[in-house]
This record gives structure tokens, sequence and C-alpha cells, in this order.
């Protein structure tokens, strides 16, 4: 990554280098205002370390040229004279600062984490060129680009995966993505649903059974046999009974298991991919999963957002589902109406994909032709609502606790409103040194100062 320091003394732009040897930054270092100027055309710097008092000038003006670059470096400065020079050069566009003085430790932190930003703004910018479908899975939106992004490191990898998500969101979309574009799609993506099978039942579904037992005449082979090469989707693993975990755990970690009346080991070469619309970690502390399951199928864990984080995906899941049944149906239905889409947009969908393919599906069947009508839409989606309480009041998992109206009256406030009370009663009780009030919190001074100009930019104070 190129670098540039920008240190009017010799002295210290050796002793900075010194600090950064082994880091793999290309440094290049100049001593003035002017040079400085200069090597941002003839350099194109990523990350700039940049000192405050230059000889012909104030390195504050040097920030006014980066924020015209594209795209911008990550400007640390450098400054022996306060925290008002700091506060002014984050206001400016400044990424962190540094005290003066300061030892290798601490510039190597911060260039690491001005390091990281700029990576994060690299893959912000790559979402220009974002993808609207993965497979089967539609959506061209931030939030699915991190799912998509997610899916290709998975699909290239052997691990256990643990898909989360509120129900009707494409979990098993996910999962079946991963199969397909790993080295295992030419063999079977088998699905056991936990839900959907009494608990008795599960054992020899999973595992099969072995001949003569029950009355079969030959064994059976069980999913974890017909997955054998290839991929085993558990949907709703925390429906899975306890005792089950147990053997299921052993089956991952020793890749054998036993048939339902066998006392003989049968090998498997099956990659496990879960899934569950519950919170894991509340279900795993109210005892139904084993935390040694959770911990060994969480090593790779992806979150399916839910339909109402998705902003326009809406719209284009709806037309594809429009011209999907309209094809299925041998109607000819336009498309949907402006007020249609407002309406579609306006709705929060607590079912998710799969609610508002249904209601596309009924649309259709109940529309003869033309633009479809806002009535009948709304009428539709009136009709859809959950009243079973299959979401939480926020959007959240769903879980087996009590519904938010029974939790004893709490007020819940915002976590940035919550933050914001502590960060401000840190600097009262610091008299306004945001130095000693971030000591008191234990972050750095600069992520103090960051939140204060978020919240005089948003109108919060």
């Amino acid at each position: 990554m190129k670098t540039l320091i920008v240190e009017d003394s010799s002295t210290l732009c050796a002793i900075y280098q010194a600090y950064l040897e082994g880091t793999g930054l290309d440094i290049h270092t100049v001593e003035t205002l002017a040079d400085a100027l200069q090597a941002l055309d003839s350099l194109t710097p990523e990350l700039i370390l940049l000192d405050i008092e230059l000889p012909d000038g104030n390195g504050l003006d040097l920030l006014a040229e980066t924020s015209l670059m594209n795209p911008p470096p990550a400007v640390v400065v450098m400054t022996g004279h306060g925290a008002e020079y700091s506060e002014q050069a984050m206001a400016r566009g400044a990424v962190d600062f540094l005290h003066k003085p300061f030892d290798a430790s601490r510039l190597r932190v911060t260039l690491n984490n001005a390091a990281a930003k700029i990576q994060l703004s690299q893959q912000l910018r790559d979402l220009s060129t974002s993808r609207e479908r993965l497979g089967p899975i539609i959506g061209g939106s931030a939030a699915m680009q991190a799912v998509y992004d997610a899916i290709d490191s998975l699909s290239g990898s052997r691990a256990t995966a643990f898909i989360t998500g509120e129900s009707g969101t494409g979990k098993e979309l996910a999962a079946r993505a991963i199969h397909d574009m790993s080295a295992r799609a030419q063999h079977e993506f088998v699905v056991l649903n936990c839900a959907a099978i009494p608990g008795g039942l599960i054992e020899s579904e999973l595992f099969g059974v072995a001949e003569g037992v029950r009355g079969s005449q030959q064994a059976q082979v069980g999913l974890l046999g017909l997955a054998d090469g290839g991929t085993l989707f558990i949907d709703e693993v925390c429906d899975m009974p306890y005792e089950m975990q147990t053997v299921l755990l052993r089956f991952i970690q020793e890749g054998t298991f036993k048939r339902v009346g066998s006392a003989t080991e049968v090998s498997g070469d099956v990659r496990i991919i879960a899934s569950t619309n519950r919170d894991p970690l509340f279900e795993m502390r109210e005892g139904r999963l084993r935390e040694d399951l959770f911990y060994r199928l969480h090593v790779v864990p992806l979150r399916i957002p839910p339909l109402r984080e998705r902003g326009d995906d809406v719209i284009a899941l709806a037309t594809h589902f429009l011209a999907k049944f309209c094809e299925a149906e041998g109607k000819e239905t336009e498309n949907f109406s402006d007020e249609c889409v407002k309406e579609l947009l306006r709705y929060p969908w607590p079912g998710n994909v799969r609610q508002l393919e249904n209601i596309v599906h009924r649309v259709v069947l109940m529309t003869e032709g033309g633009r479809l009508p806002v009535e009948r839409l709304s009428n539709f989606i009136s009709d859809s609502d959950l009243g079973d309480g299959s979401r939480t009041s926020n959007g959240g998992f769903k879980s087996s606790s009590s519904p938010p109206g029974e939790r004893g009256g709490f007020d819940i406030e915002p976590l940035w409103m919550t933050e914001k009370r502590a960060i401000q009663a840190a600097i009262d009780s610091c008299e306004g040194n945001i130095n000693k009030a971030a000591g008191l919190l234990e972050v750095a001074p600069s992520t103090i100062y960051r939140k204060i100009q978020s919240w005089k930019a948003s109108g919060d104070i």
C-alpha cells in the first residue's frame, strides 16, 4: 500500500520508517507541504501520515486536496499541540490522529486501522458493480451483496456453515447455492427439516435403519447415506431433540455413524449446513441447543436479511414472481401499477420472500389482465397478515420467549442513544477532557471525536 509520510524532521521520518519496517507498506517521505502536494499527483498515495506543523504551511491544508482525489487516501494526522488540531483534522476528513510523542506499537496499530478502513471503502465501491442475482437468489441490494460474498467464500470451503434468518427469507436457497457452487455439486443436496419430522423419527431418517429392524426387509440408507460426497442441509436445527444433537456432533467430529439397530460404524463424507429462524444464542442459553454443537456448526455464520431490510429488492422479486406465475397460468397480466409498487415498498413483509411469492401468485390467479390494481393487492396483503407471533416487534428472530407485551413493561432505548449517554457522562465527569473520557470508556479518543461529529451532522446535538 503506497504510504506517504509528511514530516518536517528528517530524523523523525527515519524513526517512523524504522517503526513500520516489515509491515509491507510502500513508504515515501517528504518534509514540506509543497512536496506533499506534488506527491499527491505523482505518487497517488493510499495512506498518509501527516504532520500538522510544516515549515511552509499547515498540514490541514493538505486535507482539502486529498478530499478531491478519487478515491481519497486515508489520512492520519500527527500533532504535539493538543486536542484542538486533532478535532479540526477529524472534522476535515482525517480518519485518526496521533499525539506526539508515540511509540512503534501505537503507530502500527493506528495505521493498521486506517488500512482496514481503506479496504472497507474499496469493498463499498465494488458494490457499484454488484450482482443482481446469484443462481435462483434474486436481489441487488447491499444487504444481498454481503450474502453473495459469504456464499462465494463458503462454496470454496469444506467447513460447516450456520445460516440464520427469519422464516421465508430463503435459507434453503442459500444453502443450495453454496452446494451448487462447491466441489460437491455433482453429488446430492439432501434436506432434513427438523420441524417437520416427529422427534422420535429423526434418528432413523438421519442415520438409516439396519436390515431386520422394525420389520424392514433391507437396510434403509438414511439421509446421511444419501448425502455421501455431497451436502446435508439441516433446517431448523434448534428443533432437533437434544439427545440427537449429541449423535450429530459425533458424526461431525469423527465422520462416522451407526444405523439404528446396527453396531457397525459407517463412514460418511458429508458437509453439514444448518439453519434456524430463531436466535441460536438464546436457544443455547435456554438449553434447547447444545453449546458444543453450536460452536461446531458456527464455524462460518451466514445471516439472510429479512425482506424489509432489502429495499428495492421487493420490486425485483415481485416482478420475477409475476412473470413466473403469468407464464404458468397462461395469463398476460402486464405489470404492477405505480400504486402497487408503492404498496409493495411500504409493507414490512413479516413472512418475507415466501409471503411475497404467495401473494403475487394469488394476484395473478384473480386478475384477468392489464395493470394490477392496488386495491386487490392491498386486500391480499391484509388477508395474509400473520397474527401468530412469527416475528418479534422489532423484526428479530423468532424465539420461545414471552411476547414483547409480556416482558414486564420495560422500555428499551436504541443502542446509539445508550452509547451517546455513556459518552456524554464520561466527558462531563472529566470536565470536557476527551482524552480522559476515552480512557474511562476504554476507547480511542478519535472514536469519541467521530461520534460527536456524526451526532452534530445528524442534528442530535
